[in-house]
């Protein structure tokens, strides 16, 4: 399953050294061809990345107003982004492509007669045998087992005395092709680490120790051009502060324990993609902020048109009233006597009936 992982990138390495004929340059094309072709998954990483990064101020605020209620903050952030229209993972996701690369490269350095030229295990074999019955020496764990870089000395031991070596004998390696290890005096089949271990003033073992060294700083550099490039707050970049440490050390460890050649990579892959991020870093900002600018020109043409419409009707009201007739003036209702103020009689508010006549027992019978 590895080996078939491993296809395309030992293809494309083997183009770029068929190109080249050099293991350096071979391996710093395939990091520019790798760079390029991951461009527009990276492109939606960086649109994302940047529009977090704008929105750092209104996330600081919130922060601030709910900073004894973390779950009205997390709700809130999350309306923010949903308003918004951005996905926080969605610039994390694909920030994690470039190790989908790394892992395969790796196999391909550390064991380049298998990956590299295709070779079988059984062929790899024949090929230790020969090369021991002219001075090969194997590097061993014990119990039988080879180093992890044991392929790439046998590599470079065959590749040194090509002229000499009947390769075309060995059983199963009609695919077997001399290695140019040599890059700038540099023997990146060698070790940062061993040639710290054995120094001497030589270029080729200076050389070697620097390729960890670059690396670091490069890294180094490469944090805060991206973290520039994505529009980060100054509390931002303190909060990444740690991560901008971790990575540069990170990359010393990982240069200085492995093979010069992926050490190579590592710088060249760190140099494009600082190159990559300053590029589109410039040009997803100015185009963030030409649409933030016709947000914000069609909310002003929406505002002058309500007032436009205001204006408009007012007008046309003061039109129509002279032409609405005047409201008489109502005339109050005649006050109606109760009834019980008509059949009063002294304190007996009711004591006249509707038959009444006063005359009524003034009649003589």
């Amino acid at each position: 399953m590895g080996k078939i992982i491993t296809l395309p990138f030992a293809a494309l390495l083997r183009l770029m050294y068929s190109i080249t004929e050099s293991y350096g340059l071979s391996i710093i094309l395939f990091s520019l061809v790798v760079t390029l072709v991951m461009l527009p998954f990276q492109m939606k990483s960086k649109r994302s990345m940047i529009r977090m990064g704008r929105l750092s101020g209104k996330q600081a605020e919130l922060q601030k107003q709910y900073a004894k209620n973390q779950q009205k903050y997390q709700e809130e952030l999350a309306k923010l982004y949903q308003e918004e229209g951005i996905n926080p993972m969605g610039g994390c996701l694909w920030s994690f492509l470039p190790m989908f690369v790394l892992i395969p490269l790796y196999s391909i350095i550390r064991q380049p007669i298998i990956y590299f030229m295709g070779l079988s295990e059984t062929a790899c074999s024949l090929l230790r045998e020969t090369a021991a019955g002219m001075g090969y020496v194997a590097d061993t764990m014990g119990n039988g087992a080879f180093g992890a870089y044991e392929q790439v000395h046998l590599v470079d031991f065959v590749s040194q005395r090509w002229n000499d070596f009947n390769w075309q004998g060995i059983e199963g390696c009609a695919n077997l092709f001399k290695v140019n290890y040599n890059f700038l005096g540099i023997n990146l089949s060698g070790m940062p680490s061993a040639a710290f271990s054995n120094f001497s003033m030589e270029w080729s073992v200076i050389g070697l120790i620097l390729i960890p060294i670059m690396a670091t700083l490069v890294q180094l550099v490469s944090s805060f051009v991206i973290a520039k490039s994505n529009g980060q707050s100054a509390e931002q970049q303190k909060q990444m502060r740690m991560m901008n440490i971790i990575l540069p050390l990170t990359s010393l460890w990982f240069c200085s324990s492995m093979p010069g050649g992926l050490g190579v990579y590592w710088i060249a892959n760190s140099l494009w993609m600082m190159i990559r991020e300053s590029i589109l870093g410039k040009f997803y900002t100015k185009k963030l902020n030409e649409e933030e600018d016709e947000r914000e020109a069609k909310r002003e043409a929406a505002r002058k048109l309500r007032m436009e419409e205001a204006k408009k009707k007012a007008a046309e009201q003061r039109e129509l009233e002279p032409k609405k007739p005047k409201k008489q003036p109502q005339k109050s209702p005649e006050k109606k006597v109760s009834t019980n103020e008509a059949g009063r009689i002294g304190e007996r508010p009711y004591a006249r009936g509707r038959s009444y006549r006063e005359d009524r027992y003034d009649e003589k019978e």
